[in-house]
């Protein structure tokens, strides 16, 4: 006599989700790299990269539909939800990160040692140029409350030495850390401050952002101020604030160096 077997139903969220996740990965790495090499226009690139990442949070829901479903009605595809959410979860996993920045630190994408009288960008033929034409526009009082109360350890930077040595670190500083000096204007003449004005990029889109460093002579040595802006978006997750502090380490290691 036979017996007939009958298998429990394969959960249908479960047999999409991994699909539709790794469908996420590939626009998202497609977009990563579009913008990364630039390739495509920025607005273009981040709306490839959102819909990769909508797409993500969609695998994730699916999962966790047919993890209620395998509970529920006994269906099968178990590992299948597992897959899929493990796949979401590696795309969405920088982002989340870039999230939680977002709503832990001030939305503010200018950051300056110099509250009060911020480093002017250079606005000459070279330094437009590089930036298309791009200058950082002036931060609200707001702005810079907020910052100061973020970034409290965010300060100018005093060394004991002249002012052409410090400009001689400023410049090694930059190099050090890969920034594209665009225009580099030692101390002295009329106005006796030192400009070095620069362009850094993000570290997986490699997305622009436009640096500009003052060295003023004083009494006991000299004074060394940094603004750092992002081209572009009102919120830089505190990449301008790092990329100071990085600067100002790297210069006093210089200077500790050189003493």
């Amino acid at each position: 006599m036979r017996r007939l077997i009958i298998e429990e139903p394969y959960s249908r969220p479960a047999k999409w989700s991994p699909k539709l996740a790794w469908f996420a990965l590939a626009v998202t790495v497609m977009a990563v790299l579009l913008i990364r090499f630039e390739r495509v226009e920025y607005q273009s690139g981040f709306v490839a990269l959102g819909a990769g990442l909508a797409m993500a949070l969609l695998a994730v829901g699916l999962s966790f539909i047919a993890f209620i479903r395998i509970w529920r009605e006994g269906r099968r595809g178990l590992g299948s939800a597992i897959r899929g959410l493990v796949i979401a979860a590696l795309v969405l996993a920088y982002p989340g990160l870039m999230a939680v920045r977002a709503v832990t630190l001030p939305p503010i994408n200018d950051v300056a040692t110099d509250t009060e009288d911020p480093p002017a960008f250079s606005r000459s033929r070279a330094a437009l140029a590089v930036r298309g034409g791009h200058v950082p526009p002036e931060v609200s009082s707001e702005a810079r409350e907020m910052q100061r109360e973020a970034y409290v350890q965010i300060a100018p930077l005093t060394l004991d030495i002249g002012p052409e040595e410090a400009f001689a670190l400023v410049r090694k500083a930059a190099d050090n850390l890969g920034w594209q000096v665009i225009e580099a204007v030692p101390p002295g003449g009329r106005v006796g401050a030192g400009r070095l004005e620069a362009v850094d990029r993000t570290f997986l889109l490699r997305m622009p952002d436009d640096i500009t460093v003052r060295i003023r002579p004083r009494v006991d040595g000299t004074r060394i101020d940094v603004r750092s802006a992002s081209r572009f978006g009102t919120h830089d997750l505190g990449m301008n604030a790092r990329r100071i502090r990085a600067f100002l380490e790297e210069t006093s290691n210089l200077a500790l160096a050189v003493n």
